[in-house]
């Protein structure tokens, strides 16, 4: 059975607040549905932006102590960086070192470049959605 470790918060995200639990028990449900052995989870620091858990946990899953582990599997494909640039050197720098990273809300596994440009079109249309005019 392949390895994964958890990523979530304990802050906000694109306007949602999902308990730790709730989190760990949708990634827990994906795991067993998808064959995948649920390590325990990270939490991203309550900091506004703050991606540092992300880019440590990133890291030492490229290393060499972690190779048996197959990527990372966050609740929600938003609580990724904001920041577009930030997010696909992320999932590009994971890509590169064969890592996948699973959404598990979203029901999403990015492991090549046309899984970031298919998350980055999500997100487009997430962050522009407040904009859209609402007729009704």
């Amino acid at each position: 059975m392949k390895r994964v470790k958890g990523y979530i918060f304990s802050r906000p995200f694109m306007g949602e607040r999902v308990p730790q639990s709730v989190q760990n028990i949708v990634i827990r449900d994906f795991c067993d549905k998808n064959s995948l052995q649920y390590m325990l989870s990270a939490v991203e620091y309550a900091m506004r932006n703050s991606s540092l858990i992300l880019k440590a946990e990133v890291n030492s899953l490229i290393s060499e102590e972690s190779s048996n582990i197959l990527g990372l599997i966050s609740y929600s494909m938003f609580q990724l960086p904001e920041s577009d640039k930030l997010r696909k050197t992320i999932l590009k720098k994971m890509i590169m070192h064969k890592k996948i990273f699973f959404c598990a809300l979203e029901n999403i596994k990015v492991s090549s470049i046309s899984d970031i440009n298919k998350i980055e079109n999500i997100w487009r249309i997430k962050k522009n959605l407040p904009n859209c005019i609402n007729k009704i």
